[in-house]
């Protein structure tokens, strides 16, 4: 078994190894105009909507114009992954609604990337499979294929490209850690994930593997021993600063795997009031003194803000098990979950002030080939789709920067705090984080995915049940 430190070192081995092409994606970065920068703050209202378990490749892989699958001249995918059983697999279309995926924690992430040649993702899949109980995941047993070689196209997920085609994908945004779900969410609120010896922010050290699922959900309910997330997050900058903030969580049940390695496990319970791996904000030590954990709501609360044109400056909304399309459960449903969070929006008041960020927080196990980006210990991980949804997004526009989801939170302090962010040295409660992520001179800025010079473009609402769509070619 590999110690902690030891995978430390790998994790750091491997991003000097993919150095040079952050820094070629860095300066291939479109300069930010002095009339974008100020254009920002017609963004009143940014919501960050986060599925689970998706590579880039898997969803856009096929995409036109998009950094995918690699080919041939001919049209032919060019990589051809070597199999456990012999051989090797290319890329294939997977017209299944439900998909296994793979393990999708650090071993699992560092084998995957295998030294930066991106080919370990079909023999990783292939060996957490072995054991994987059939009553909890339908594509587990002899019978079952390891599909992380699929991917999918307008045939499945027809919205997400008509929202690519109409608004702006990204090709290159890249979880925030080399890790899973828990590690990731922490990211997605405060630029850092770690584990911390008592309430106080300097106790805290990088942590990927994260806390057991159970033990988060049962921190507040059972007297588990006490889980202090004491650094500090981006709400503590935006209730000082008196910007609105709310976290929406769908109720239902998340995956409960006590080893994030695991493909599939029994759920648990999930609510706005239940800490959990997609709702790590209630166990935050500054959100709770500062008495805002009320904040944490369910999406009911969304949708009826979003009618009564009532939304707040930031919002966070996370799926439950079935329409977040985390393997096994249906893209279908979290397609149309999404789908009716973005019409919401678009019905409401707030829509000609509003953008909306949609991404996936880890790789799933699925196959992708670009090489990551080096930011700190702790990654980039592997990349994820990402799409911008607003007036004033840039129409059909692919946009190559290299960024991951600490670019949401540089968005948000550029937008709402006047670049204020989420440094020891400023804000205020000091923590021992190794970077400041939003000030990495390889992460790109969101503002260029926007014009605020043209007319707000009308809402698009699409049905949450929609027809396929037509097959990518070439493929």
């Amino acid at each position: 078994m590999t110690s902690r430190r030891g995978l430390s070192l790998v994790v750091i081995a491997l991003a000097i190894s993919v150095t040079a092409a952050a820094c070629s994606s860095a300066n291939a970065r479109p300069k930010t105009s002095p009339s974008v920068t100020t254009g920002i703050h017609k963004i009143k209202h940014v919501i960050v909507i986060m599925q689970e378990n998706r590579s880039f490749d898997n969803y856009f892989g096929t995409y036109p114009g998009a950094d995918g699958i690699p080919r041939r001249a001919d049209g032919s995918f060019a990589v051809c992954l070597p199999s456990i059983h012999g051989g090797c697999q290319r890329p294939y279309h997977n017209p299944a609604d439900v998909n296994g995926g793979g393990g999708h924690a650090l071993p699992q992430a560092i084998s995957s990337i295998d030294h930066g040649k991106m080919d370990g993702f079909l023999t990783t899949g292939q060996t957490g499979r072995r054991g994987c109980p059939v009553r909890q995941n339908p594509v587990c047993g002899a019978n079952g294929p390891v599909d992380v070689m699929g991917y999918h196209d307008a045939r499945e997920i027809p919205n997400y490209w008509t929202y690519a085609r109409r608004y702006v994908l990204q090709d290159h945004l890249f979880a925030p850690s080399l890790s899973w779900s828990l590690p990731n969410h922490l990211f997605m609120v405060s630029g850092w994930a770690a584990r911390c010896a008592t309430t106080a922010p300097a106790s805290c050290k990088t942590d990927l593997r994260g806390y057991p699922v159970k033990s988060v959900s049962n921190a507040v309910t059972t007297g588990h021993p006490a889980i202090n997330f004491s650094w500090t997050d981006i709400t503590y900058l935006l209730h000082k600063h008196h910007v609105s903030w709310r976290y929406y969580v769908e109720r239902g049940t998340q995956p409960d795997c006590t080893d994030p390695s695991e493909h599939t496990c029994p759920k648990v319970k999930q609510g706005a009031q239940t800490p959990g791996i997609w709702n790590p904000l209630p166990l935050f030590v500054d959100v709770k003194h500062a008495g805002q954990v009320v904040n944490v709501q369910p999406v009911k609360s969304f949708r009826t803000a979003a009618a009564q044109g009532n939304l707040p400056s930031v919002s966070w909304i996370v799926p439950n098990g079935l329409n977040s399309e985390h393997p096994p459960d249906s893209i279908r449903a979290g397609q149309a979950w999404v789908t009716g969070l973005v019409n919401d929006v678009m019905r409401s008041p707030d829509w000609s002030s509003t953008a909306i960020f949609v991404s996936w927080d880890d790789w799933g196990g699925f196959y992708d080939h670009a090489k990551l980006p080096n930011v700190d210990q702790s990654g980039y991980g592997i990349r994820v789709p990402g799409l911008v949804i607003s007036p004033y997004s840039r129409r059909g526009y692919i946009d190559h920067q290299t960024l991951s989801h600490d670019a949401y939170l540089k968005f948000i302090e550029d937008d709402f705090l006047n670049g204020l962010r989420l440094d020891p040295k400023t804000d205020g409660r000091a923590d021992p984080r190794p970077t400041v992520r939003e000030n990495a001179s390889q992460l790109g800025n969101l503002v260029n995915d926007f014009n605020f010079n043209q007319k707000p473009a009308a809402p698009v609402i699409l049905p949450t049940r929609p027809q396929p769509g037509k097959a990518s070619k070439p493929g």
